[in-house]
């Protein structure tokens, strides 16, 4: 070789062979190109989840000493996992880091066990002061409310409207909306009788028509529990008819007595004229002194029994127009599955015990109501 036409050193091996060049493009490319997609993907991951998230996942399990400060009003929602519950508490500054609730949760046996709903907590609580007060239901934050049987519409109103925040306006306007609370349609709009008697759970973010709504539903409840429309639509009534005669049965009758109250309308409203002189008068009480504007259980004048109006069942014959009351799960069953007898009368005969005995003739009756007039020259219930 001369000097003059020089060669690369690396162009050939030992011995005159030549050396194959490297090739440094595709390889080396694609390590690089996956690299930086490593890099972006991280970078969009902790934009769109968020630096918090990132560090929660790599740093310690930072832990505060408690017992905290302030008042935080948390929420557990349906399907909220533990690492769920802990991301949410440290974004509501109630934990000092998802890992600290999440080792907490580990140790607790019990901790599968929150349940659902809104929870008094305090700003800055050591991860176990939190997890302990998720695990007991009585530190949810909620008012209840009781609705007993037998209650008109005004009533209930006038009930929630005491116990609540929102005023009577508020709670009539959203009884004003049947579509949103979810009557049914033959209840034509009118809530009588629809609001089921109940205790309810009143939480921080319900409404008027939450809780309105939760009340028709529970009245829903009882009435598919009792076969209140397959009843109906086998007695050849409507749906609305035995939910009238549920209000009537809640009005008269208690216990055992119900299904026996139920066969007496019946009775009545269905069989022969000829029991008494009934001729489908239900003559209860209770629907007249409704048609009056009265409380249940006024005594009524003869004049007031005389009084026309829709509500009059000593006047007219067959069933008034709509409930008179909120019956409840037993005159709803009552209703829907009367008792078998030829009973067309019954009087409670000891107000005290609520005693009622049945009649099928009239004659039998008035020896009843002698029985009552006895008790009642004894006795300061009457």
């Amino acid at each position: 070789m001369s000097d003059e036409n020089p060669v690369e050193d690396d162009a050939y091996y030992e011995g005159g062979a030549r050396r194959a060049k490297k090739k440094r493009g595709f390889s080396g490319c694609l390590a690089v190109l996956v690299a930086l997609a490593l890099i972006v993907g991280g970078f969009y991951f902790a934009v769109t989840k968020g630096v918090d998230w990132v560090a929660d996942q790599f740093s310690s399990a930072d832990d505060y000493p408690g017992p905290g400060s302030g008042s935080v009003t948390f929420e557990v929602a349906e399907g909220d996992a533990t690492a769920e519950i802990g991301r949410n508490l440290k974004a509501e500054g109630v934990v000092a880091s998802v890992q600290a609730f999440l080792d907490a949760a580990a140790a607790e046996p019990d901790s599968t066990g929150i349940q659902v709903g809104f929870y008094g907590m305090k700003k800055e609580m050591a991860a176990d002061d939190a997890l302990q007060v998720l695990l007991d239901p009585a530190n949810q934050v909620k008012s209840s409310v009781t609705v007993p049987e037998g209650l008109r519409v005004e009533d209930v109103m006038t009930l929630l409207a005491e116990h609540t925040d929102w005023g009577l306006a508020k709670w009539n306007a959203a009884l004003r909306d049947d579509a949103a609370i979810g009557l049914p349609d033959y209840a034509e709009g009118n809530p009588e009788g629809y609001l089921f008697p109940a205790t309810y759970e009143i939480g921080p973010k319900d409404k008027p028509k939450d809780v309105l709504a939760a009340m028709v539903a529970r009245w829903r409840q009882a009435a598919d529990e009792a076969g209140l429309e397959e009843a109906a639509a086998e007695q050849g009534r409507t749906p609305a008819e035995l939910m009238i005669i549920a209000s009537l049965i809640e009005a008269e009758g208690r216990g055992d007595d119900m299904p026996k109250i139920a066969r007496v309308i019946y009775n009545r409203l269905d069989g022969p004229g000829d029991k008494g002189g009934t001729n489908g008068l239900l003559q209860i009480d209770a629907s007249v002194n409704y048609g009056l504007d009265q409380e249940l259980g006024v005594a009524l004048t003869t004049e007031q029994l005389q009084e026309d109006t829709p509500y009059n069942t000593y006047t007219r014959a067959g069933l008034p127009p709509t409930p008179i009351e909120a019956p409840g799960d037993a005159a709803i069953a009552a209703a829907a599955n009367p008792a078998d007898g030829e009973w067309y009368y019954y009087v409670t005969v000891d107000l005290a015990t609520g005693e009622t005995k049945f009649a099928e003739t009239y004659d039998e009756f008035l020896g009843y109501k002698d029985e009552l007039t006895q008790y009642c020259t004894t006795s300061d219930a009457c």
